[in-house]
């Protein structure tokens, strides 16, 4: 009997995926475990493997198939005896990217501004108020979206015309009149540019080349939409003094070369350690509620080809500073890789964003949905303090928290950063 392989759920949110590459072929013998395809999703590039052993009947959904449902048939497996002879037809895989041919949109345009007129035709063989006075120039013309573009196909110009419909509105028999009298032809000074549709580009002259997105920067882009939108983010900016951490850092590294300890880790368990000594900052807001979380989860963005994926230190408040630097390198690899599992990146508590490396002194970060917090950090660097009234120089890192204001409050948020710092310009308090 033949095995059908379907499109897997790779997340609990996941409706569908981009299948980009086919690790076998059609007669191929494969074995449970075995790497069979790669899956774009709207978080990561994934391997995907054959949870039965078979042999390769049929690929049914070609590489590069965009938008193919879970649970949609992408393979099917025959058993030993069974050809290709013994393969039903399978049914295309659901796929919701259709793009509608332009001649189809064309008649769907069509039949609605033609209901749209017929209404607007009804209603003018009843009294007809007085015509609206003709607007002053480059005020408003009146018009049916039929109209308006069978006036820009023409060449006509709207202002010219008397409308014969409700209110003196310009509709398609009024453009059809005008072109068997010759109406004028709207004057090229007074053309105005195409209006861009939201979110497109106006046209350029400039010569450019169209990027595709992918399943990911669509993703991020959404996100981060939905975030400035619907969030209502406020921003907290201190300057922490790192030497201590800085001499620390060097000699634990001097110490041992297994301990390898980056200062984003000293960073990630001073939020940890912050939020299990402030619960009320380790919050998200959920409608008529807030979620307190009773375990620290810490996201870090790690910059990755095509976007940024944030894999999770999960229970960062009780884990050591090495054994966070040890898994924090392992999970920043394998998303590089893009071999991370849901369970690696989904989730999580709190962010943590850092382009100090990139020489980036201050920035504020945008908010992970539905998280209700997140620390940039800006590049260490000396700079000039005061201590006891006089001027010294420091190594200093600017870090800026980004909270939503529906779930922490100024002082609550002002607080835990408060924690933060004391911790980072105090390291060994996080060791003891």
């Amino acid at each position: 009997m033949t095995t059908n392989v379907l499109m897997p759920a790779l997340s609990p949110t996941m409706e569908k995926g981009t299948l980009t590459k086919w690790h076998i072929k059609e007669g191929d013998t494969v074995n449970a475990g075995d790497v069979i395809a790669e899956i774009e999703t709207d978080k990561a590039t994934m391997e995907v493997e054959a949870a039965e052993e078979g042999k390769v009947g049929k690929l049914v959904v070609p590489e590069g198939t965009e938008d193919v449902a879970v649970n949609s048939v992408i393979a099917v497996l025959l058993d030993e005896g069974e050809s290709a002879s013994d393969i039903k037809d399978q049914p295309e895989a659901k796929s919701e990217k259709k793009a509608e041919k332009p001649e189809e949109k064309e008649k769907t345009d069509e039949k609605a501004d033609s209901r749209t007129e017929a209404l607007e035709e009804a209603k003018s063989k009843a009294p007809k108020p007085t015509p609206a006075p003709k607007s002053s120039e480059g005020g408003r013309v009146f018009s049916s979206p039929l109209a308006r573009r069978m006036a820009e196909q023409q060449g006509l110009d709207l202002a010219s015309l008397e409308g014969s419909g409700p209110h003196g509105r310009i509709v398609k028999h009024d453009i059809e009149a005008a072109l068997e009298k010759g109406a004028p032809s709207k004057p090229a000074a007074k053309e105005a540019a195409p209006s861009a549709a939201p979110g497109a580009a106006m046209p350029v002259e400039a010569p450019y080349e169209e990027i595709k997105l992918s399943s990911m920067r669509k993703t991020i882009a959404k996100r981060l939409e939905e975030s400035k939108r619907t969030i209502p983010h406020f921003y907290l900016t201190v300057d922490v003094e790192i030497d201590k951490l800085l001499a620390l850092r060097k000699q634990i590294k001097s110490a041992s070369e297994d301990y390898n300890v980056s200062v984003n880790d000293f960073i990630i368990k001073a939020c940890a350690m912050a939020l299990k000594k402030m619960p009320s900052a380790n919050v998200q807001y959920a409608g008529d509620k807030l979620l307190q979380f009773k375990r620290v989860d810490i996201s870090v963005a790690v910059a990755i080809e095509g976007g940024l994926i944030t894999p999770v230190i999960r229970g960062a408040e009780s884990k050591s500073l090495n054994d966070i630097s040890v898994e924090m390198r392992e999970l920043a690899g394998k998303a590089r890789e893009g071999k991370l599992k849901p369970e690696e990146f989904q989730g999580g508590s709190f962010s943590i964003s850092n382009l100090g490396m990139y020489g980036i002194k201050h920035f504020d970060a945008v908010i992970n949905p539905p998280q209700a917090a997140i620390l940039a950090i800006g590049k260490g660097e000396q700079r000039p303090v005061v201590k006891n009234g006089a001027l010294a120089i420091a190594n200093v890192m600017t870090v800026t928290l980004s909270c939503d204001h529906r779930a922490i409050d100024g002082a609550v948020g002002a607080e835990f950063l408060g924690i933060v710092k004391a911790f980072l310009e105090e390291p060994l308090t996080m060791l003891i």
